[in-house]
């Protein structure tokens, strides 16, 4: 393997990744040229959503290419672009080979939720003092427990408890919150996404970690629940407001994330004609927001 590497300033990131791509790069990246300086850049976009820009002021882009030669003639024919004005080739070199899947493993250890409450890859062993697991390795569907939203989702169900309760879990990604709730003892498990990938994600998930639930598109979702949980963004979660409450049975809990601090009066509005929203929780500038329904009437 070979990279090709240049900067280039934030407006030529787009076109020269769509130039890279038709040069057969196996790969683009894109990282701050100033990345650890004081010029350095913070670019933050909420999970699952695309950031808010294309890329830095002084940008480092890294092509990769299986020959040196492929890595060359894209360096050759990229700098006589005009498209290449203001920017600068830094060079084509070779890539060390690595064992890549020990180098992806290495990049993901066990996840504490609470001292006895651990996620834990399917490649290492639990921390002696783990009671409780889940085993998940890093997939496609969003929710692996290294995210703040999903481990205050998980720290409030292993915290308040969900023994014997039909649970929801509304945009389950990769299962991760139901598999949760089924350790922790929910009986009667709904994992609805609208991505049919994270609908697979959940089934093989469940089935590793020996828990019964059922999975599949948001249709799936019926009746009423003794506990929601949706941890997805803070504009669907608005959107869905009158939906998941109608979900919520009697003196039941709803329990939502994928929001961050500055969100909470949106939210609290939102769901104001239907149930009262408070924070619960809150994680590197992520918060838990919880309700409980109003009791049956007499």
């Amino acid at each position: 393997m070979f990279e090709l590497s240049l900067l280039c300033p934030e407006d030529r990131v787009d076109v020269l990744s769509d130039a890279l791509d038709a040069l057969d790069a196996l790969s683009v990246s894109v990282e701050d040229a100033d990345a650890q300086t004081p010029a350095e850049q913070a670019l933050f976009g909420e999970p699952g959503m695309p950031p808010p820009k294309d890329g830095w002021q002084r940008s480092r882009m890294v092509a990769l290419f299986a020959q040196e030669s492929q890595a060359q003639e894209a360096a050759q024919l990229l700098s006589a672009q005009d498209f290449f004005e203001g920017c600068r080739m830094l060079g084509v070199q070779a890539v060390a080979d690595q064992d890549w899947v020990r180098l992806t493993q290495s990049q993901f250890a066990p996840v504490e939720i609470t001292p006895d409450f651990w996620i834990v890859p399917t490649w290492h062993e639990p921390p002696a003092q783990a009671k409780q697991i889940i085993r998940l390795d890093p997939g496609l569907a969003f929710g692996t427990g290294t995210h703040p939203t999903t481990r205050m989702c998980l720290r409030w169900i292993a915290r308040h408890g969900v023994q014997g309760q039909r649970v929801l879990d509304y945009g389950c990604g990769s299962g991760i919150l139901a598999i949760g709730a089924a350790k922790y003892g929910a009986q009667d498990i709904d994992a609805v996404d609208i991505d049919q990938a994270a609908v697979t994600s959940t089934v093989l998930n469940a089935e590793a970690n020996g828990v019964q639930l059922v999975a599949g598109l948001p249709e799936k979702a019926q009746g009423q629940y003794q506990t929601v949980l949706a941890n997805i963004l803070a504009t669907p979660l608005k959107v869905l407001a009158p939906l998941l409450c109608s979900y919520v049975a009697p003196a039941g809990s709803l329990v939502l994330a994928g929001i961050l601090e500055r969100q909470a009066d949106e939210l609290k509005a939102a769901y104001a004609p239907w149930i009262q929203l408070d924070v619960a929780d809150s994680e590197d500038g992520w918060i838990l927001m919880t309700a409980t329904s109003p009791a049956a009437s007499a």
